[in-house]
């Protein structure tokens, strides 16, 4: 296990954040099991840091590694502005969840978590999910999103995809002057775990509704609950419709200068982790006219469930606190208009706020 702590800005750093070090950033490797994982604190100014784990086949660890230095910085800024006394952390396990994920490496994996003292506590992420959960808390105590059998919060993309219907209901206002999708056309790219819950709040609402996905299967499941849903078989085709709505629901890194030019969207509101390819592309979509709602601020609903798990899981209670993404995100988009600045920087410097005026009471967190 090898700890390595930087204070310099990381290449490949995405969203509108300042660049800040990473309190901590472990390495593990446990060659019995074939466990390759990183863990990023990045900040615990408010708290233990609380990220998902995500399991995935990263081409080197070098990507894995800009992965999880990008989303556990979002994490902060998440966790700051859904109002949790949590800091920011993430954690990647290298390989292929479909064929490298075994009860013995999730089980080492656990006993990595536990070392941390509870500077870190994980929960599900993509490729994880809460039966994945159960298995890492058999040697670790720092585990939430665990399923509903085992006291747990059962799966996050419930409250995830209820968070980002309340931000793009916040949006709309906006921008249409009413807080509701009716009549509009939302194409979601992506309608895996939270992607097929947002469809649902949609159809609800009214909105014509257009998917794509890279898993056939997951489009096809869709279709089969909702016939009226429209497929299109990519990215590159949905973004070439015409849409109220572009909401990306995927990986990161959705919205780069050849999306963002082609889009006819008014607003675009997913549920993916850092959108923004790069920095710089919240002021191309500003100067387009098109209204984004930052991702860490309006996907906060998975987070703000598992989080609750921690002092004894209530959905409603979870529910009621996810519900006021939609008054969060009124409040960054009235700040932005107000100061002149894209919606991303004005939630930053919310959430750099509270950081600093919070977290300083605390500092590095210890158990």
């Amino acid at each position: 296990m090898t700890n390595v702590f930087s204070g310099m800005p990381h290449k490949g750093e995405t969203q509108g954040h300042h660049p800040q070090a990473h309190e901590q950033v472990v390495f593990c490797s446990d060659e019995r099991s074939g466990l390759r994982a990183i863990i990023a604190i990045h900040s615990t100014a408010l708290g233990p840091s609380l990220g998902g784990t995500r399991f995935y086949p990263y081409a080197s660890e070098a990507a894995a590694l800009a992965d999880v230095l990008n989303l556990s910085r979002a994490m902060a800024y998440k966790n700051a502005m859904a109002g949790l006394d949590l800091g920011g952390g993430k954690a990647v396990i290298i390989g292929d969840p479909a064929t490298d994920k075994s009860e013995p490496l999730l089980r080492a994996y656990g006993r990595f978590v536990q070392s941390l003292s509870g500077r870190y506590i994980t929960a599900c992420d993509v490729g994880t999910y809460s039966e994945d959960m159960d298995l890492i808390a058999r040697e670790c105590g720092y585990v939430t999103g665990r399923t509903v059998e085992h006291g747990g919060a059962g799966d996050s993309s419930i409250l995830t995809a209820y968070g980002v219907f309340q931000g793009m209901r916040a949006a709309a206002e906006r921008v249409w002057g009413t807080p509701s999708l009716a009549g509009r056309t939302v194409g979601i790219e992506g309608v895996g775990k939270v992607g097929h819950r947002l469809v649902e709040h949609l159809l609800e609402d009214g909105a014509r509704v257009v998917v794509t996905d890279v898993a056939p299967a997951a489009v096809v499941r869709v279709r089969e609950r909702h016939p009226e849903v429209e497929a299109v078989p990519d990215d590159a085709a949905l973004v070439a419709r015409q849409l109220d709505v572009y909401s990306p629901c995927a990986l990161g890194g959705a919205l780069d200068d050849d999306t963002v030019a082609r889009l006819s969207a008014k607003v675009v509101c997913g549920g993916a982790n850092n959108q923004l390819a790069h920095a710089g592309i919240e002021k191309q979509l500003a100067d387009r006219g098109i209204l984004y709602a930052p991702d860490y601020v309006v996907n906060s609903g998975g987070v703000i469930q598992v989080a609750d798990e921690i002092e004894g899981f209530s959905f409603e209670r979870a529910k009621t606190k996810a519900t006021r993404i939609y008054d969060t995100t009124r409040e960054i988009f009235r700040i932005a208009a107000e100061e002149g600045v894209p919606p991303v920087a004005a939630a930053d410097r919310m959430a750099e706020r509270r950081m600093s005026e919070v977290g300083r009471l605390s500092g590095i967190w210890l158990r």
